[in-house]
């Protein structure tokens, strides 16, 4: 059994009817292994049930209205894991990933990224266009940085604890995971991709906006770019 504490984060904007379900497939994942966890919701002020319900259903609630990457840092730094760990909360991730997610972290990578484009990995949920503008910004990062990532634009993640800390994560919005991604490079960090498949979001409306959130991604890689 492993004796690490997982953490895991999150972030929510009306979300009702996921969150419920979401929090109940996780507890349900991590107890089946024995895992000692929590979970924490980071919730953007939702004008619906979402925060009533994330607390039913056993959920630690703290807010931030500033955006998805703001939300994953304050959830981060608010947890007490020693693994941390990022995901949706529309059902898209699938929670039997986590125990590979956390088994990458306990034998000695700083960083888990899902890859949705590797074996074993895919998307219900990714139009053409995105998975065009999706593989243009790897190939960019990828020559710009030295990787070699598949995938930068997806955020079911795992991170030991003080792996996290040294990223000084800066993004609001939905560069957050490039961000994540660009860093760790340039921090020399362990990190691993291990496959993950992506699921349609189960009900409700997405806060993905394609062209504003791809200027945003682009943003973020030229500003790491400057920043060395």
């Amino acid at each position: 059994m492993s004796k690490n504490l997982i953490s895991v984060v999150i972030p929510t904007l009306n979300e009702e009817e996921n969150i419920g379900k979401v929090i109940d497939e996780v507890k349900n994942e991590l107890n089946k292994y024995g895992y000692k966890y929590e979970i924490i919701v980071v919730d953007g002020h939702s004008t619906d049930r979402t925060v009533e319900i994330a607390k039913k259903h056993g959920a630690k609630v703290i807010f931030d209205s500033l955006g998805k990457g703001s939300a994953l840092r304050k959830g981060m730094e608010y947890a007490k894991g020693d693994i941390l760990i990022s995901m949706d909360a529309d059902l898209s991730n699938k929670p039997n990933e986590l125990r590979l997610l956390i088994s990458g972290i306990e034998i000695g990578y700083d960083v888990c990224m899902g890859s949705r484009f590797i074996a074993g990995g895919g998307t219900e949920d990714m139009p053409l266009f995105r998975r065009i503008g999706n593989k243009i910004f790897v190939i960019l990062v990828n020559l710009l940085f030295g990787t070699n990532y598949t995938d930068l634009c997806y955020g079911y993640r795992s991170f030991r604890r003080d792996a996290f800390k040294k990223l000084n994560l800066k993004e609001d919005k939905f560069g957050i995971e490039t961000e994540i991604s660009i860093k760790a490079a340039k921090l020399r960090l362990k990190i691993m991709e291990v496959p993950s498949f992506e699921k349609k979001r189960n009900a409700g409306a997405g806060k993905l906006r394609t062209f504003r959130d791809g200027y945003s991604i682009l943003k973020t890689i030229f500003k790491n770019l400057i920043d060395d």
